[in-house]
């Protein structure tokens, strides 16, 4: 297994109190008024992954896709359980969030790349091929202020998938840029997944989902509703929603 998720359960704090200020957040603490409300975004998660399988995650918004996506990723801790994952990982969930707006695309490639564990060797090596994947010509040199969120995701996409991870997770990305772009994008994530990369796939089109898809985990209010291959589930998916 490359992925093992174990009884992963996510909770969050919800205050509803009308706090104006830190100061007075901190004197009502002290005092012991705030009141919380216990959010849980996943619920008693478990489920394993097989190295080059391609597991797809569906749901409405707000059912724990994304949660589930960052903490298997390890951008969040777990209130309860455990996460397994033996090889190296490159997270697609939020493109250009590592972007510094000021700074050119040139140096977004080194500052994001660097953020993505890439060394500067590597992005020296693979520069003119995330330039040529991203479209952007002479733009590469102006600073990301000036870009669209086109080309602002274009870059970030060119950027993640320079590399072939052991596993890639992905979060509604298909849809980067224009038509062209987005055939593009489909294509170099359909090599990666022939590759044998493993890929966690989340994206509310059930097409993409049925055509690219081994399994299919659909999770609902934070349970694991069903788990299994994906005509399957996504018949079930459709019939229920």
């Amino acid at each position: 297994m490359i992925i093992e998720v174990d009884k992963v359960t996510m909770c969050y704090k919800m205050t509803f109190d009308r706090v104006q200020s830190l100061k007075e957040y901190l004197v009502q603490l002290l005092k012991g008024k705030i009141k919380y409300e216990e959010f849980r975004a996943l619920n008693n998660i478990s489920f394993c992954v097989n190295k080059g399988e391609v597991l797809g995650i569906i749901g409405h918004n707000g059912a724990g896709k994304s949660t589930l996506l960052k903490v298997i990723s390890g951008i969040l801790k777990p209130t309860s359980g455990s996460v397994k994952v033996n090889g190296v990982v490159v997270p697609m969930l939020e493109l250009g969030s590592g972007f510094d707006f000021d700074l050119t695309g040139r140096e977004n490639i080194f500052l994001n790349g660097a953020i993505l564990g890439y060394s500067e060797q590597f992005l020296n090596e693979k520069y003119d091929e995330i330039v040529e994947f991203s479209e952007l010509g002479s733009f590469i040199d102006v600073p990301l202020r000036n870009y669209s969120s086109g080309m602002v995701m274009r870059l970030a996409f060119s950027i993640a998938t320079v590399v072939e991870p052991d596993i890639l997770i992905v979060d509604e990305i298909l849809a980067v840029g224009d038509a062209d772009f987005q055939a593009k994008s489909k294509a170099r994530m359909m090599e990666l997944m022939s590759g044998g990369t493993t890929v966690l796939f989340v994206s509310h089109s059930l097409p993409q989902i049925r055509e690219m898809c081994d399994r299919v985990l659909w999770l609902d209010h934070g349970e694991m509703k069903m788990i299994g291959d994906t005509e399957t589930v996504c018949n079930e998916y459709e019939i229920k929603e």
